[in-house]
């Protein structure tokens, strides 16, 4: 009796072991990614000055770039800002008086199937809009006028394009090790790096990366683990920062005066 009882429970975990691993890899897009897509004539309206920028990459898709301008007409650079998962550039344009401020252009581009950029989003596909959206910004500035700001799921790409263009800094908030190493700390016993298509191994370009770099993560975050910001130390340079924001979650660092002080610091 005993001897079936251990069965039948080992036989339901293999069942749910089964369908969270089939669930993680058809509905891994749902999970990671949650696009808001916008109507291709949707007029945005922001408080501070900008510009909208639609860039043709190719027959079937367009990037959507909105450029935010500071109020001196001679900007000092251009904060280049991958923003994270959710929504669209709606969401993060809220950050862009933070970098405006110190005279700084801020640049946000939607990944392919957010906001009004068209396309399927892919991991080399994102690599490929940063990297023209880089290109631009150097046809204005040098490279050290050019900072490189990855928020979320937007530190892979930023990460990627600073280990092989140089900039000002690299400045990441709520960074991961890698995309399956998130998913990983929720579902232990998966075998993510197999089942998750996009790795954004941000482990892997760190090292490659030769110019300051500046990681905010608050203790408090529950979507992209804090454990994910320590496990990136051995990957920094000398002089790189981790700086750490007690009870900070995923979506309030903002709201500690250090972060914006410490932004104002280096731009100033």
């Amino acid at each position: 009796m005993r001897k079936r009882k251990i069965f039948r429970v080992v036989r339901i975990s293999l069942l749910i072991y089964g369908v969270v691993g089939i669930a993680l890899f058809y509905l891994q897009d749902y999970i990671i990614l949650r696009p808001v897509v916008l109507p291709p004539g949707y007029k945005f309206t922001f408080d501070i000055p900008f510009r909208e920028v639609n860039i043709p990459v190719d027959d079937k898709s367009t990037l959507n770039l909105v450029q935010f301008l500071p109020a001196d007409p001679t900007p000092r650079g251009i904060v280049l800002y991958f923003h994270g998962n959710r929504t669209n550039i709606t969401r993060y344009a809220r950050f862009a008086p933070f970098f405006t401020r110190s005279g700084y252009e801020v640049w946000m581009m939607d990944y392919p199937g957010y906001g009004k950029s068209t396309g399927k989003f892919t991991e080399e596909t994102v690599y490929k809009w940063s990297m023209a959206v880089y290109k631009l910004a150097r046809s204005r500035f040098p490279a050290g006028k050019i900072v490189i700001y990855g928020k979320s799921l937007g530190t892979g790409a930023a990460a990627q394009l600073a280990a092989v263009r140089n900039c000002q800094y690299l400045l990441l908030e709520t960074p991961y090790y890698s995309l399956p190493a998130v998913i990983g700390f929720y579902a232990p016993l998966m075998p993510v790096n197999r089942l998750i298509r996009s790795k954004f191994p941000t482990y892997e370009y760190l090292p490659k990366v030769t110019d300051p770099v500046v990681i905010f993560h608050g203790t408090g975050d529950w979507v992209v683990p804090y454990s994910n910001a320590k496990k990136l130390l051995p990957f920094l340079k000398k002089n790189d920062e981790l700086i750490t924001l007690a009870g900070g979650t995923h979506n309030n660092l903002f709201d500690f005066p250090a972060v914006g002080a410490k932004i104002d610091s280096l731009l100033r």
